[in-house]
């Protein structure tokens, strides 16, 4: 699948295409509060962070889940429902995590992984698919997103083949090593460092398929598309064959989410089969 550079008007069009499908969608509902974590019991603090929010069609079976990630740079944020993503016809989860100065890498990455682990053995009570779970978020979400489904050992803790997910789909995620875990050492912000805290270190060609997702390179946080395109492009080096990168032009980091939703449940429905795939332009 070829890396595309696309137009906010393409985005648009998508949009109103993906909604077409959803004018007859079953109620929603929201279960919001629930601990996924098994320290939650008796840690007040984790309790209050490990938690997540379930969003699902009523009466709904074997539908498409999507695990969003809050951004904050993982030392701020609150988990929430992302509008664009609520009333569609597939399951939302909002996982809340710990964040940083209060823990330290990789505490962060292993509560999103815990996170998952409860989707796959509880997402079914909700009407959806553990065949059909996709990881996303935007900004310091994009990169647990792609840190859990990238580096195999954090599923593989709870038992998971991280090659079970249905897909990845980072929101100009981090792909070198996060800047607060830079910081955490005592490095620089600005500083790359590419080790075992970046996407980048665990390409491998049978990841699950990915969509990632940027900002305008102009307007993109230190590097951040092209650090994004490196991946997509190492990725494909490796021989991953289905990989793609979408360049939101106009967009600058704050402003990709919105967005980049409506991209991500495009993608998420195609691939499910809610909806057929886009004719290529001729």
């Amino acid at each position: 699948m070829p890396v595309h550079r696309q137009l906010a008007i393409f985005v648009l069009a998508a949009v109103c295409t993906a909604r077409a499908d959803d004018a007859a969608a079953s109620p929603h509902r929201t279960e919001a509060d629930i601990s996924y974590h098994s320290l939650a019991k008796a840690d007040e603090a984790t309790k209050g962070r490990c938690a997540l929010d379930v969003h699902y069609p009523e009466g709904g079976k074997d539908l498409p889940v999507i695990i969003w990630f809050h951004g904050g740079g993982l030392t701020e944020g609150e988990r929430f429902l992302p509008e664009e993503l609520k009333n569609q016809g597939v399951v939302v989860v909002a996982p809340g995590y710990r964040l940083s100065p209060g823990v330290k890498s990789p505490t962060y990455v292993e509560d999103a992984a815990a996170a998952v682990a409860w989707v796959f053995a509880n997402i079914a009570k909700y009407g959806g698919s553990p065949d059909k779970i996709y990881l996303s978020g935007a900004s310091a979400g994009g990169y647990l997103a792609a840190m859990v489904g990238l580096d195999k050992k954090y599923l593989a803790a709870h038992g998971i083949d991280a090659d079970k997910l249905a897909g990845l789909v980072p929101l100009t995620g981090q792909m070198v090593t996060h800047f607060t875990v830079r910081q955490e050492r005592g490095g620089s912000n600005l500083q790359p460092v590419v080790d075992e805290m970046a996407p980048l270190y665990h390409v491998r060609k049978d990841a699950p398929p990915v969509l990632v997702i940027t900002g305008d390179r102009e307007l993109e946080l230190w590097g951040r598309y092209e650090e994004n395109a490196y991946f997509v492009r190492m990725m494909k080096v490796a021989g991953h064959p289905d990989i793609t990168l979408y360049e939101l032009q106009g967009h600058d980091h704050g402003e990709t989410t919105p967005t980049g939703n409506r991209l991500l449940l495009r993608h998420v429905k195609t691939k499910s089969g809610l909806i057929p795939p886009e004719e290529p332009a001729s």
